[in-house]
């Protein structure tokens, strides 16, 4: 629960920071921001280090320096990820990434969801469902496709925390449990 709440006080001030900084500065913040947490989701061991409270912050500075200045990152976020690690905050860069993307996408107007189907779609099917869905919801949707052939058929929706779950499965659970109360 720290965690979380640490990594949004600090995705909210880079983000504050970038909206100030010009109108493309949130989506570039955003992309380095990315970018580093997923050289750490790469590596497990740098996390490990950069987690670690027996090294010092000058140490785990040093190591910060050599992993950015091979990604190229805007001096921002630089200097961002250096004052995470002065604070001993680096172990929460992939949650305020995470946040961070979250209020790009509440600004940008963009929603994220998943569409789960019992077999794969054409890339032109999944281009009119994704076209029929951003209609109706009036924002830019940003969807994933799966496959999953345990859901039968019908399709399983995932937008944000809501789920509509359409799949042949869901149907026959319900009306296995009315038989079973004997409706």
């Amino acid at each position: 629960m720290t965690g979380n709440i640490v990594a949004r006080r600090y995705a909210k001030a880079l983000f504050a920071l970038a909206k100030k900084a010009g109108k493309k500065a949130p989506a570039e913040y955003g992309r380095d921001l990315e970018a580093f947490a997923s050289v750490l989701e790469g590596s497990p061991d740098l996390l490990k280090v950069f987690a670690n409270p027996i090294i010092s912050a000058d140490v785990k500075k040093a190591v910060l320096s050599g992993v950015v200045g091979k990604l190229g990152l805007k001096p921002m976020v630089v200097n961002f990820l250096s004052l995470l690690a002065d604070k001993e905050r680096l172990p929460f860069v992939l949650e305020v990434s995470a946040y961070y993307r979250t209020l790009l996408d509440e600004a940008e107007g963009v929603m994220r969801g998943q569409l789960v189907t019992a077999f794969a779609l054409a890339d032109a099917r999944q281009d009119q469902i994704k076209t029929k869905l951003e209609k109706q919801s009036g924002k830019k949707l940003v969807l994933s496709f799966a496959v999953d052939p345990a859901i039968i058929g019908g399709v399983v929706l995932k937008v944000g925390d809501k789920v509509l779950d359409a799949s042949l499965r869901a149907q026959l659970e319900i009306l296995k449990e009315q038989i079973k109360r004997g409706e």
